[in-house]
């Protein structure tokens, strides 16, 4: 129980940067998922898959964990549904046989080129909500965060910690 010397700090989500941003993350990501998962029979973690092996062949599963900040669960499960829908194919790599790679074949990359449309659409949708110079600002925003939580990342930065005495 709280007397009234306590001082409670209380976190207000609807103005919490890092919530707002998953949320509409998350919102966004289930409205284009109702666009191609029925027709498609893919979940969001496997459009990611997808989306990533679109754009470069012969990745790991490690590989996608870094480039989709998935977790290590989420990308096996998203690889194995992929296997089983056959939209990927799996190989050893010659040089390390403890590796394997991952593409996709010619029914993912149909499948691929079939969604990017229906993404896009999306994307520009919202797009069109902002003025050239807010998309601008947007950008240049999102770049300086993403730039930040590399830094986070790369050099084990605890921003708790910092500026503590």
């Amino acid at each position: 129980m709280t007397t009234q010397n306590e001082k409670t700090e209380l976190l207000q989500l609807a103005d919490f940067l890092p919530y707002r941003l998953a949320t509409l993350a998350n919102r966004i990501s289930y409205a284009i998922a109702e666009a191609y998962s029925s027709r498609f029979h893919l979940t969001i973690p496997a459009w990611r898959v997808m989306a990533v092996l679109g754009l470069e062949d012969n990745l790991t599963a490690a590989d996608l964990v870094s480039r989709t900040a998935m977790d290590k669960v989420a990308i096996s499960r998203a690889v194995s549904s992929l296997l089983d829908m056959e939209c990927i194919h799996r190989e050893l790599d010659e040089d390390d046989r403890r590796r394997a790679l991952l593409t996709l074949t010619p029914k993912g990359r149909d499948i691929y080129q079939r969604i990017i449309p229906l993404a896009r659409c999306y994307e520009q949708d919202l797009l069109n909500q902002l003025s050239d110079e807010e998309q601008q600002a947007l950008k240049q925003i999102t770049n300086k965060l993403q730039k930040r939580v590399n830094q986070w990342e790369r050099n084990n930065v605890n921003p708790a910690t910092l500026n503590k005495e």
